[in-house]
């Protein structure tokens, strides 16, 4: 062939142009749905070592699904972040468009909204989230396995079109070494460009086809993933929301919570859902919820009751018809020569005595006939347990001390003892301990009140405290000697305590001349267990 035949180098890399500069600068084609920063990732990535359960869910799904990973990592992002973004389809690598759909899916659904109240920000929720939907994920990628296929499908032919463009560019430029003064290219070179050219067209077209197959299998397979997205969410927003529930039931503040590592929160959790009081976790929260409202009805009323009109200079308690002569020009230089002189007219109040400074003790009954159960089927232990949890919060907003004793007979009794001065001991372990604690047995009043007086004349001794309050809850009635009980007499008058009864579904203990009547101050019967307000009085007397 003459030079004149050769092909002109300006022809070939006309005709190679659209291939030209892919291998140097390739289109960003991402792997993640969810836009993430650099402490996005760090985050998912702490989390993911710490959490034994979503490592083992990974593997499982990895075992038979391609990129699960990466799915479980935009799904914790986007309950993680306070405002998640997600990347546009079009910039997705192809074999991770399975994953945007899914993810896309749960983020526009009403149901993932009220998720993210619960977890935005908190890595434990959100990872507890990934948990919850797990098995709808793995329900969505087997139903989704024919799409992801071609998916598949679709991410190799890019790659091979990405590759065939790439040898356009290298044979263009083998072509241009081998290229004329006046840009004739030898045939050989020449018909490399071309062959190159040929295969980059024909995976181009090859990857346009996958990629509109796969397009179809998203589209027919997006109305299931949207059903099962919204199903999935739905059931992920009851876990975290029943858990922060539960968390709140038990006193564990939000603060408290976010301090905790992973580990311990998601031990604490178990033990939260499985332990002895589990079941009992929403009347424990009404308990201390009840509680809370009896104190802040004590708080509005703290200057006392009115009995009368004194003189003084005390702004907050002046009468009405004295704050009208700051009205009128003409007599506010009167108000404010009586105010100097302290005498302005002003309700008087008579102001409520500071009771129980001592200890607040709770002895609570742990004989087997408080395994039974009242209307509702809460049981009598469950009852006494969440009333004296409530004292404990009672105790710790008036800062003092605590202590709760549990008792059966006269051999089975168990303290613990929660000072105010100082943070919670080893957080809400001991507090679950004292609540799952069961004794079983008889009944024996002597030992635990023996006891709690003797915890009250040490502090006497200790602190010179006086007035503490002993609660008594107990479903039964039995004897006490009566040696016993002029000790007792004498400890209540040295001491100044105040007892108070609580007699759960036993009529007896309640009766007049019982024996439990003779030991308290106040006594009151509780039938219906499912009735927090039935002890209401107890917390503002208390």
């Amino acid at each position: 062939m003459s030079k004149r035949a050769e092909p002109a180098l300006d022809e070939l890399a006309s005709r190679a142009g659209a291939w030209l500069g892919r291998s140097a600068a390739p289109p960003v084609r991402h792997t993640a749905a969810v836009v993430a920063d650099r402490f996005d990732r760090i985050t998912w990535r702490d989390t993911y070592e710490q959490s034994a359960g979503l490592r083992e869910v990974a593997e499982e799904l990895n075992e038979r699904h391609d990129h699960a990973t990466d799915l479980l990592t935009d799904v914790f992002l986007a309950a993680y972040k306070v405002r998640p973004r997600l990347r546009e389809r079009a910039g997705m690598d192809p074999s991770r468009l399975v994953n945007h759909q899914v993810i896309t899916a749960l983020v526009e659904s009403p149901e993932f909204a009220e998720l993210r109240r619960e977890t935005a920000g908190d890595p434990y929720a959100a990872a507890m989230a990934v948990l919850a939907q797990a098995a709808a994920v793995r329900g969505m990628l087997e139903r989704s396995r024919e799409t992801q296929e071609r998916a598949g499908r679709a991410s190799r032919a890019q790659q091979d079109a990405d590759g065939a463009a790439a040898a356009v560019d290298e044979a263009l430029e083998r072509a241009t070494e081998e290229a004329d003064e006046d840009g004739t290219v030898p045939a050989p070179a020449a018909d490399a460009v071309r062959r190159a050219i040929d295969a980059a067209e024909a995976a181009e077209a090859a990857a346009r086809r996958a990629a509109q197959h796969t397009t179809r299998a998203l589209a027919a397979a997006a109305p299931g993933v949207r059903a099962a997205a919204r199903n999935a969410a739905g059931k992920a927003g009851e876990a975290v929301r029943e858990e922060a529930a539960l968390m709140r039931a038990w006193g564990v503040a939000p603060g408290e919570l976010e301090r905790m590592p992973f580990d311990a929160r998601a031990r604490l959790a178990e033990r939260l859902r499985t332990g002895r009081l589990a079941q009992w976790a929403e009347l424990i929260g009404r308990f201390r919820q009840m509680a809370d409202g009896e104190r802040a009805r004590k708080m509005e009323n703290t200057t006392g009751e009115l009995v009368g009109v004194t003189l003084g200079n005390d702004l907050s308690r002046v009468i009405p018809s004295e704050l009208a002569g700051l009205g009128l020009p003409e007599l506010r230089a009167v108000f404010a020569a009586r105010y100097a002189a302290g005498e302005l007219m002003l309700y008087d109040a008579r102001g409520e005595r500071t009771t129980g400074q001592g200890a607040i003790i709770a002895c609570v009954d742990t004989s087997h006939s408080m395994y039974a159960a009242g209307p509702g089927g809460v049981t009598r232990e469950a009852w006494s347990k969440a009333c004296a949890l409530a004292l404990l919060d009672q105790a710790r907003h008036a800062r003092r001390d605590f202590v709760g004793i549990l008792f059966s007979a006269a051999d089975k009794i168990q303290v613990f003892r929660f000072p105010a001065d100082g943070p919670r001991p080893a957080g809400i372990d001991p507090v679950l301990d004292f609540a799952e604690t069961f004794l079983g047995g008889g009944t024996s009043y002597q030992a635990p009140l023996t006891a709690a007086a003797g915890l009250l004349a040490e502090e006497f001794d200790d602190a010179a405290r006086t007035r503490g309050d002993i609660v008594m809850i107990t479903d039964d009635e039995c004897g006490v000697t009566e040696e016993w009980m002029r000790g007792w007499n004498d400890a209540k008058h040295r001491l100044g305590f105040r007892v108070f009864g609580v007699a759960i579904g036993a009529p007896r203990a309640a009766e007049t001349g019982s024996v439990l009547e003779a030991l308290c101050d106040n006594l009151r019967s509780i039938e219906d267990l499912t009735d927090v307000q039935a002890a209401a009085d107890l917390f503002r007397v208390i």
